[in-house]
């Protein structure tokens, strides 16, 4: 069906009151149903963030570097931020995208630039290896680079198993991948033993931190125990982080980082065979918005060390009072042992998806996984209101399972 361009416009107030009615079979995500895509830390970091946005509402990033020195300058302080965080050296470079899937085609294509620049063949194509747990982000960089990709078991701890991705090494390979943390079960991969790997076999060793970069830091400075994932690692090459997650700020913004200028060398778009001249890009996307950037940089200064440390405290509370919970009710279990905020449930005799199902005739949005079969949520303190209420459902569907004894196959599936 088409929706044919109306011949005459609505009035504005007709047409915003059209759009909030959109709204009305949208999950309620300000109440905690949602279990993943809007993350908040308070309302006052939300407000700026907002204010910060339609600040530079007009403004496009692309042209920071002609027309809006402004934003540019914002966009390198970000930049500057986040590699002081994770412990980057003086060398190190970064750029700020539009989100993690960005970032992480971009650190693909820089690498698949650094291996035909080394083997003097511009067709060479390359192999990445990684855990099954690794974000389908590098599967969607490789299809449009034409690289294979290489996914290997995860070990006993859900996390990367170091010596099956060795074995899983070839010549060709160009790339090998850690995740802090893995979006399935919330736990940072062994990275200080993939960084040793790295060095060995001389790999670009890629940190997709889309999830935990800028949460991981601060809960580690409040004394829990994250290992390092970070540049502190020599082997470390490059880094995603979003910034849209857990740093808080509004849609879109993520960084990509490289421990060098040399392994960035690679990273821009230059294109010069055309009327208009030089044309230049560090972005995939050429048009950004300058809200994204500017929302971040806002958002961050606002906070500082101290702000971000005293939301990861609450933050880790929620979440020890939400792992507790579920060890709580008899038969279900969590998966893994979570660094950080993503918590899996499973069920030892009963099916979780159909928990998954009654908790979604609820009004709760199911989060799942398939390996094992288990739900999942990726939790902020937006969750933190509705908690007690989501394990009293949680509670109270186990029970009544358990009490109706083997049915049919829940019809749910595991989706992102």
């Amino acid at each position: 069906m088409r929706t044919p361009l109306p011949r005459k416009g609505s009035s504005a107030d007709l047409v915003i009151e059209e759009l909030r009615a959109r709204k009305a079979g949208d999950a309620d995500w300000r109440g905690g149903k949602v279990p993943l895509f809007v993350f908040k830390a308070d309302d006052a970091v939300a407000e700026i963030g907002r204010r910060a946005f339609f600040e530079y509402f007009d403004e496009n990033a692309l042209g920071g570097a002609r027309a809006f020195p402004g934003v540019r300058q914002m966009e390198q302080e970000v930049i500057g931020m986040a590699l002081g965080l994770f412990e980057a050296p003086e060398a190190a470079v970064g750029y700020m995208t539009t989100g993690g899937t960005e970032s992480i085609v971009q650190a693909l294509q820089s690498c698949r630039g650094q291996l035909r620049a080394r083997r003097g063949d511009p067709f060479a194509r390359g192999n990445i290896v990684m855990p099954e747990s690794a974000h389908p982000a590098f599967d969607k960089g490789a299809r449009l680079m034409d690289i294979t990709v290489r996914r290997v078991p995860v070990g006993a701890d859900f996390r990367a198993d170091v010596a099956a991705m060795e074995n899983a090494i070839d010549d060709d390979t160009m790339m090998i991948v850690g995740s802090a943390p893995c979006f399935p079960y919330g736990v940072i991969d062994p990275i200080d033993a993939l960084s040793e790997l790295a060095l060995r076999r001389r790999l670009w060793l890629h940190v997709d931190a889309c999830v935990g970069g800028y949460l991981a830091p601060f809960v580690k400075l409040n004394g829990r125990p994250i290992p390092d994932f970070d540049f502190r690692l020599p082997g470390v090459a490059s880094m995603s982080a979003d910034l849209h997650k857990f740093g808080f700020c509004p849609k879109p913004a993520s960084t990509v980082l490289y421990r060098d200028t040399g392994l960035a060398a690679h990273h821009a778009f230059e294109f010069d065979a055309w009327p208009s001249g030089r044309f230049y890009t560090t972005t995939v996307v050429g048009t950004r918005p300058a809200g994204g950037v500017a929302a971040a940089w806002a958002v961050m200064r606002m906070l500082g060390v101290d702000g971000y440390c005293r939301i990861a405290t609450d933050l880790m509370a929620m979440v020890d009072r939400y792992r507790a919970g579920i060890t709580a009710i008899d038969g279900l279990s969590v998966v893994a042992d979570p660094h950080l905020s993503i918590v899996a449930f499973t069920a030892s005799d009963i099916d979780p998806f159909a928990i998954a199902e009654t908790l979604a005739d609820k009004g709760w949005v199911p989060g799942l996984i398939r390996k094992p079969r288990g739900v999942h949520r990726m939790m902020s303190l937006l969750h933190e209101p509705s908690l007690d209420s989501y394990l009293a459902d949680v509670r109270a569907t186990a029970d009544a399972l358990r009490q109706r004894g083997p049915a049919g196959t829940a019809t749910l599936e595991a989706r992102y």
